[in-house]
């Protein structure tokens, strides 16, 4: 279980003016240490406006992350408490907006899930959790609604944070803004 405490985060490397990447070394169990590349990006979607992804992950060598690697961070509530963090201080300074993060497979999603569950207490002093799924309109006739090129059209649909629903129901998609 992640435990988040925004008092045990790492020192960061080098951070944004306008706070949309933040690096930070995160040791490792082999002893080694692992840069983490944190960045807020507008998220593409023009039915979430004002809506930011937060991801991070370990930097490529074009500007972006890895949010698929496997890693064993020596400590790794310090690692989620120093990205939720971050998050935070940009929501400090952008209290319009909302952050959202998305687990690039079900594990993480998981992983998202549970963290956002356990830390529902102390998360509550600073953000409001969102949950996001996605639907598909059916009309009458049992046809969908399709978007310009044909293709069926997902639409997001933001809800508070049900924090009954179990780990085999997952959001599609994690949003928070300040409380």
């Amino acid at each position: 279980m992640i435990v988040i405490n925004f008092e045990e985060t790492f020192e960061p490397v080098s951070i944004e003016n306008d706070l949309s990447q933040m690096v930070f070394n995160s040791p490792q169990v082999d002893g080694t240490n692992q840069q983490i590349l944190v960045r807020i990006d507008p998220h593409p979607d023009p039915y979430l406006p004002k809506v930011y992804n937060l991801g991070f992950g370990p930097p490529d060598n074009n500007g972006n992350f890895h949010d698929d690697k496997r890693l064993k961070h020596a400590n790794v509530n310090k690692v989620f408490s120093t990205v939720l963090f971050h998050g935070l201080t940009f929501l400090l300074e952008n209290p319009d907006l909302t952050l959202g993060i998305d687990g690039s497979d079900d594990v993480r999603a998981t992983m998202y899930h549970l963290m956002f569950k356990s830390n529902r207490k102390y998360l509550d002093g600073f953000f409001v959790g969102i949950g996001v799924d996605w639907y598909v309109r059916v009309f009458r006739d049992w046809t969908y609604e399709v978007d310009h090129k044909g293709s069926i059209w997902a639409k997001p649909k933001p809800e508070l944070f049900n924090y009954e629903r179990t780990r085999h129901d997952l959001y599609r998609y994690y949003m928070f803004h300040l409380n």
